[in-house]
């Protein structure tokens, strides 16, 4: 779907028309509900002025007959709207949802470094929810409100054009106060929802870090901060029911002054021999009729100003472009050999320049570390290579292909990458080590575990392969979670390897053992190897010290001793 160019009301109706059928039937439904309703002011005049009056008895009871069973069909009716038109919007909600997860998916760090995971998941669950109650008593309060609002006109004109006219009066000013109150509940209810995207990220970071708030025995800071939130998200909400209290009163004092008013100018008209009581009667009917769907817009109002404030957040996601995209052209390289090279690399972030003209090579097979204080742009490199960011000046380039000109999947799929802060999914050991390739059979998964000396210590677990590891792999250890890591990397299998200070957070022993497992993964691939400790990188084939974005010092390990510059400070 175009969510660029299209309209928003455009796009709405796109996502109802993708549940064409049940569309359908809830509006047949609606048209039903709004005629039914018209009958009775009509059938309660005929009763009182022909029926009853020439005591056509038989008839008047059929005819009440007649309009019990419609009722009984209207029951019905709104039963089918109620479970159908709820079936419709949570469908619509789910397409929604659907579509702004997979785009999230496609957005590129950049966007994610500039918005909190507490007000995407906002996005992504309250906002749809508000959604789908617009889609759903949307059209079916339109459809009935409109068909019995304009019904009821046309037959009280036909009953009494004169008193018809001063309601006519009357709805223009309805209208106009109702469009009035329209733009200060809209931008109410959008900062309700920016201060609930607030509480949202109060509550991922309060729950995210309830471990290191115990250790530093700061529950209470945690406290005053969602406190904090809270108390702004209650006051944009005490601002959003004024204007709503101010809507509602209006309303309120507008639907209720058109029956007096049709009282008074009926009672004129009776005086003057000009109208009858039982047109009255029936006249202040259907004005009851009228004045039941302007009451229900009213409190649809509500539904329509959050809906339509959840449907612009979701447009502003939809509508942010991928920083990185796919060129036109790119082409799936396969399985490459590995040779990595950066071409006077520069790389500028919101307005900081990172990277100043770096050229780096790794050479298929081989080995290339990077070390250096930290800030100095190493894990930068490491990034532009997974094309997690696009150069600013110069190319990166794989097998002499720019990275640009290639898949990002085709390039990933190459590309295994061990970080210091491995992320653990909430799951089992088995699926935390499948996540390196989904189609991986269990022995392939075992096979995996062996190399990464996991699997002694899985088969400890009180369920092994299938243990439960808890939220971000909290019932593992350090230790363990990276030999997770490693073993899907081995499952993966990628010709090129990035270890971003794989083994930096670990004590001595478990190093050791780790950075044998890891020593095994390089065998026959191209590595980048980023550290801090020179025992990770001594016996790399090139060394490559970087400081505040540039290369220093370039060469192999005896070479940067001998030259007794930063690489000789950093060794001893």
């Amino acid at each position: 779907m175009d969510f660029k160019n299209k309209k928003p009301f455009e796009i709405f109706v796109a996502y109802i028309m993708r549940e064409k059928k049940l569309f359908i039937i809830d509006t047949i439904c609606a048209v039903l509900v709004a005629a039914i309703d018209l009958a009775f002011p009509y059938v309660s005049k005929s009763s009182m002025q022909t029926y009853l009056p020439q005591s056509m008895y038989k008839t008047f009871f059929v005819v009440m007959a007649i309009l019990a069973a419609a009722y009984v069909l209207k029951a019905v009716l709104y039963y089918v709207i109620t479970v159908l038109g709820h079936r419709m919007g949570v469908n619509i909600e789910s397409r929604m949802r659907e579509d702004l997860y997979s785009h999230m998916q496609a957005l590129s760090f950049g966007f994610y470094d500039k918005n909190r995971t507490g007000t995407l998941m906002s996005r992504l669950t309250g906002d749809l929810f508000e959604i789908t109650e617009l889609a759903h008593h949307g059209p079916e309060n339109i459809i009935i409100c409109a068909l019995t609002i304009v019904g009821s006109m046309i037959i009280m004109f036909t009953i009494n054009w004169q008193l018809t006219l001063v309601l006519a009066v009357l709805l223009p000013l309805c209208l106009w106060f109702t469009l009035k109150c329209r733009v200060k509940m809209k931008d109410a209810n959008m900062e309700v929802k920016r201060k609930m995207g607030v509480i949202y990220s109060a509550l991922e970071n309060g729950v995210s870090g309830v471990r290191t708030a115990k250790a530093f025995a700061n529950e209470e800071l945690e406290k005053q901060k969602f406190d904090a939130a809270n108390d702004m998200y209650r006051g944009a909400k005490k601002e959003y029911y004024k204007t709503m209290g101010a809507f509602m009163s209006g309303m309120e004092f507008t639907t209720g002054i058109m029956p007096v008013v049709v009282i008074a100018v009926g009672g004129v008209l009776i005086m003057n021999d000009r109208f009858s009581y039982i047109d009255l009667i029936t006249f202040t009917l259907y004005v009851s009729t009228f004045i039941n769907p302007v009451r229900r817009l009213t409190q649809f109002a509500e539904i329509y100003m959050q809906g339509t404030a959840g449907f612009e957040r979701f447009l502003e996601i939809m509508r942010t472009e991928p920083e990185i995209v796919d060129a036109p052209d790119a082409v799936d390289i396969g399985r490459v050999r590995g040779d990595i090279a950066l071409n006077d690399v520069s790389f500028t972030y919101d307005s900081a320049e990172v990277l100043h003209h770096v050229s780096l090579r790794a050479e298929a097979g081989k080995t290339l570390a990077l070390i250096g204080p930290s800030g100095g742009g190493k894990t930068t490199i490491s990034q532009l290579i997974m094309r997690f960011y696009d150069v600013s000046d110069g190319s990166v380039t794989v097998d002499g292909k720019d990275v640009r000109g290639i898949t990002q999947a085709s390039l990933r799929r190459n590309i295994g990458i061990i970080q210091q802060d491995v992320y653990m999914f909430a799951g089992t050991v088995r699926e935390n080590i499948r996540y390196g390739r989904p189609d991986a059979t269990d022995e392939e998964i075992v096979e995996a575990a062996r190399l990464a000396e996991l699997h002694d210590e899985i088969m400890q677990m009180p369920d092994g392969y299938d243990s439960y590891i808890g939220e971000r792999g909290v019932m593992l250890s350090g230790g363990q979670k990276q030999r997770i890591s490693i073993a899907r990397v081995f499952l993966k299998n990628p010709p090129v390897l990035i270890l971003d200070e794989a083994t930096s957070a670990l004590d001595t022993v478990t190093e050791r053992r780790i950075q044998a497992s890891l020593d095994r993964l390089c065998v026959g691939r191209t590595s980048i190897v980023i550290a801090h400790r020179l025992s990770t990188i001594r016996n790399a084939d090139s060394i490559a010290v970087i400081e505040h974005g540039r290369i220093t010092e370039q060469g192999a390990h005896e070479e940067l001793l001998a030259l007794g510059g930063t690489y000789f400070s950093l060794a001893n």
